[in-house]
């Protein structure tokens, strides 16, 4: 299912065409297609160039039981429709720099690679929905993080799927209208609030 963003001017076709669906199909994601979004998220930028991100990948078609444990880290609301993604996906941010000061930017940072990630997958035909609600508890335990790394969330990672699988409430959600605050709203110059002069 295609829902294109209604740009009020000009941005790449992946950006106009990355949406989240809730609708995943089992269909496998060829390992040369995860490969490749993880070299583009390898590539974000970061302050220090600390890159502190790190992916923890379960995918289904390799390992079932990886899967299931990454699956049972996502909250209830996730775990009804993301379970039919092919592959799930964590992001941890590493909060240190080597020199053990707080590295303020790492959930940023972190964002950036998430973000060249799911891109570089719309370039590819495949979808990338991204969850906050995961527990970081499970997460940190089930994976035996060491101190100074924190979870992000969470990401499902597959192919569109038949929007019919899912309940009566995802599936409105799922063809909702896509929607964004006017630029008025989000870009401003010289005080706050104040709508910047483009």
């Amino acid at each position: 299912m295609d829902k294109p963003a209604k740009n009020d001017f000009p941005i790449l076709d992946q950006l106009r065409d990355r949406w989240s669906p809730r609708a995943f199909s089992n269909r496998p994601v060829p390992p040369e297609s995860l490969r490749s979004v993880l070299e583009a998220a390898r590539w974000a930028p970061s302050a220090y160039n600390s890159q502190p991100w790190r992916f923890i990948v379960a995918v289904r078609e390799q390992n079932q039981a990886q899967y299931d444990a990454a699956f049972a880290c996502l909250n209830e609301w996730n775990q009804s429709w993301a379970g039919a993604a092919p592959v799930l996906l964590f992001v941890v941010a590493e909060i240190q720099f080597e020199n053990g000061k707080d590295n303020l930017h790492a959930f940023y940072d972190a964002g950036q690679a998430i973000a060249a990630l799911t891109i570089q997958a719309t370039t590819l035909g495949l979808f990338v929905h991204q969850m906050a609600a995961i527990s970081h508890e499970d997460v940190t335990k089930t994976y035996a993080l060491p101190d100074g790394f924190a979870p992000v969330s969470g990401v499902a990672i597959g192919y569109p799927g038949d929007v019919e699988g899912l309940n009566a409430d995802l599936k409105e959600k799922e063809l909702a209208a896509r929607e964004r605050k006017p630029l008025a709203e989000i870009a401003f110059s010289g005080t706050w609030g104040q709508t910047a002069s483009l």
